[in-house]
């Protein structure tokens, strides 16, 4: 999930992978780097986000040398969007958020089949479902970057203690205009609510 707030963004993602009943990781990192500011919260098939995520984060590097400037939040979606949409087989949900030269954090989802959609705040994966509520009802628009990073732990922990396809422990991601800052939290400090 990420939210806006604070001028920046934070990111959050539950760390289990699961492959049918069989839990082959509960440390995962769904929070993936594609430039200085800019990351990916990834859902759906680990195979297909990691080559999607990689080619955009190959393309984010190569737009940087040629117009001698880092991209902006969209244009990583937009690259992508046409990965997604050009590849229609790919199952994946991707959130690019982060901080950019407009000055402020962007959200952008990317859904299956490559739509592209921008908020203040946007879910994803199977613990999604069981949250939306939550995030309606809690999601404020003047949240501090503090506030921003309590209610992403406090949702994925609502989504962890509901679905069975999410847990592990909690990694977010808050940016802004002074960078990235990484946060972890194992899975006996997930408290749902």
């Amino acid at each position: 999930m990420a939210v806006r707030c604070g001028g920046g963004v934070v990111l959050g993602a539950d760390t289990r992978t699961s492959l049918g009943t069989y839990i082959p990781s509960n440390m995962t990192d769904k929070l993936k780097r594609l430039s200085e500011t800019i990351y990916c919260c990834v859902s759906g098939s680990a195979a297909d986000t990691q080559m999607i995520t990689r080619h955009v984060v190959d393309a984010l590097k190569s737009l940087e040398v040629i117009e001698g400037e880092a991209p902006t939040v969209r244009r990583a979606a937009v690259m992508a969007r046409n990965i997604v949409y050009n590849n229609r087989w790919l199952l994946a949900k991707l959130i690019i958020a982060g901080y950019d030269s407009t000055g402020r954090g962007s959200i952008f989802s990317v859904d299956l089949g490559g739509t592209v959609i921008e908020s203040e705040w946007a879910l994803g994966g199977s613990g999604s479902a069981f949250i939306y509520g939550y995030c309606d009802a809690n999601w404020r628009q003047d949240m501090t970057l503090e506030d921003g990073l309590q209610f992403v732990r406090s949702a994925i922990g609502h989504a962890t203690k509901r679905d069975n396809m999410s847990g592990g422990c909690i990694r977010m991601a808050a940016i802004g205009e002074g960078g990235v800052a990484r946060y972890f939290v194992p899975g006996d400090r997930i408290v749902a609510g």
